[in-house]
């Protein structure tokens, strides 16, 4: 898939109560924003694509996040599920020394509750540790809008000028990263709404499914990218 360079670092949002993580939260998605309003070029076409077996790797230059239906899903709840409920307190920590790394057997993704923003949508894609051991993950996950058959829909989203930490996830608890877009009726863009995003955690290759309810998302045309930043510590709440 297609490689995209950082740029510059964004804000990182902060483990704690819910009133300390918002502002860092509406700070990064505004950036993106800003990222989404300057994608002005098109894309190539808004036809269905089988998104590519490929890992969500974090190494080297950014690149856009993939994931592949062809492998075996995960287990997710299905629908968006509201912040804070796996995210309950301090074993969530940023270290270098980084237990071993979270596998997408270990993990469960949903969508947390959407920031509003000028002009664009923005969703919390959150990862949670269901095992009962501290595992860590660390840089961009994939993420892939797909429809009723598994084909992708639009191309991979690019990744956000973010530097990459590592976040050890206790039993239970969470990490999220950021995916935003310019919002379809005010640029204009080609639109389709998907029926699930496959969420690949970093440095996996399978992908784990999520149902998607949150209506439309570009596809091709001016202002179409959708961007994510890395994983933090929570889930975007």
């Amino acid at each position: 898939m297609g490689r995209t360079r950082a740029f510059h670092p964004l804000p990182r949002a902060h483990q704690g109560h819910r009133g300390h993580r918002a502002a860092p939260l509406v700070s990064a998605f505004a950036l993106l924003g800003l990222l989404a309003a300057c994608g002005s070029g098109a894309d190539s076409s808004g036809a269905a694509q089988t998104p590519a077996v490929t890992s969500s790797r974090t190494s080297g230059p950014a690149t856009t996040g993939g994931a592949s239906p062809s492998a075996e899903p995960g287990t997710t709840e299905p629908g968006v599920t509201p912040p804070g409920t796996a995210d309950t307190g301090s074993p969530v920590t940023q270290s270098a020394a980084a237990a071993p790394r979270c596998h997408t057997s270990e993990l469960r993704a949903s969508l947390g509750r959407p920031s509003p923003g000028a002009g664009q949508r923005n969703f919390p894609i959150v990862l949670t540790n269901t095992t009962d051991r501290t595992c860590s993950v660390r840089g961009y996950p994939g993420a892939a809008f797909v429809d009723a058959s598994g084909s992708q829909l639009g191309p991979d989203p690019k990744r956000s000028p973010d530097t990459p930490t590592t976040v050890s996830l206790a039993p239970g608890h969470s990490a999220w990263a950021g995916l935003t877009f310019a919002s379809p009726e005010i640029t204009g863009a080609k639109t389709a709404v998907p029926k699930a995003l496959l969420v690949t955690p970093p440095d996996e290759r399978d992908p784990l499914k999520v149902a998607w309810t949150a209506g439309e998302v570009p596809v091709a045309g001016k202002n179409s990218s959708v961007f994510l930043t890395v994983v933090q510590p929570g889930t975007g709440g």
